[in-house]
């Protein structure tokens, strides 16, 4: 059985270290769920705009731009893994810029899986372009797609369109990057917002499902899952990372920061103005878990 770096009281949040490569082979469970923020391979020594000051956007050594071949290979070896531990009607989402998303798309498209929707991330708040030779960039791109073809999906078409005002949710969402309050436990170099994860997680799955995040950073798929219902392993390679995710579902303990954070997503309109989920001691069990 595989050892956890980190597991909260209630069983719902567990994190391995390693590289998802390796870990995805050491163990057959399936999930309900993926959520992946891969590498974009686009730190390649240039400079943006933070809080009034020029900074440079190279996210570390994992995040340099690579080969077309390598790009492809690396791609398709974590979504052939991926693939093996999600349901047969399970969906994946992966999150991209034009740097690594249409070799995301293709290597989706080899290994079988059909592609949903092609969500289109429009950032309220994006960073000003410095050198004003080309459009500002205020958008990412978020694939959804299912494992098999002919098995149905789940999708809670309902609730994202009383979340829309009554109408039809489409595929543009304008939500702001991540917020101050979000990084009460540091700062990651590619975290994304609550607002994102809880809107994905409450689209595509139900309360106590599994959600697996093979890329999980600073831990903002878990902390979304937990403050929805939903159980959720992170694999993550990066100590400092893993520290900052723990210590994030370790802040849920406290019922005053859980509800703040439900009642400011309440606020912006991403989950239902009823959720008013409480972590338990008892609520989730191991389920056969192998971690």
């Amino acid at each position: 059985m595989l050892t956890s770096y980190y597991k909260s009281k209630n069983r719902d949040f567990t994190l391995l270290k390693g590289d998802c490569k390796t870990l995805l082979d050491e163990f057959e469970f399936k999930f309900d769920c993926i959520f992946a923020d891969p590498p974009y391979f686009l730190s390649s020594g240039g400079i943006s705009c933070h809080a009034g000051k020029i900074v440079c956007v190279d996210k570390g050594q994992w995040d340099k731009p690579t080969s077309v071949s390598d790009m492809d290979t690396f791609n398709f070896e974590w979504l052939y893994r991926c693939r093996n531990h999600l349901k047969d009607s399970g969906t994946i989402w992966i999150c991209g810029t034009h740097h690594n998303i249409f070799s995301v798309q293709q290597q989706l498209t080899a290994l079988g899986f059909k592609i949903l929707n092609i969500i289109t991330w429009v950032k309220t708040n994006p960073p000003p372009n410095i050198s004003c030779r080309y459009f500002t960039h205020s958008t990412e791109f978020v694939i959804w797609a299912r494992k098999d073809a002919k098995v149905p999906h789940y999708y809670d078409y309902r609730l994202m369109k009383s979340l829309n005002y009554g109408k039809q949710m489409t595929d543009v969402w304008k939500l702001s990057a991540v917020s101050t309050w979000e990084k009460s436990q540091g700062k990651h170099p590619t975290q994304k917002p609550l607002a994102l994860l809880s809107r994905i997680i409450q689209a595509s799955t139900r309360e106590n499902e599994w959600i697996l995040d093979p890329f999980c950073g600073s831990g903002t798929t878990g902390v979304a899952a937990s403050l929805l219902g939903r159980r959720f392993l992170g694999l993550e390679k990066e100590q400092e990372y893993l520290d900052m995710a723990k210590a994030r579902r370790e802040e849920l303990e406290s019922p005053s920061i859980r509800h703040t954070y439900q009642n400011k997503l309440i606020k912006a309109n991403i989950i239902p103005d009823n959720t008013v989920l409480h972590l338990s001691e008892t609520a989730c069990c191991d389920y056969g878990v192998p971690w």
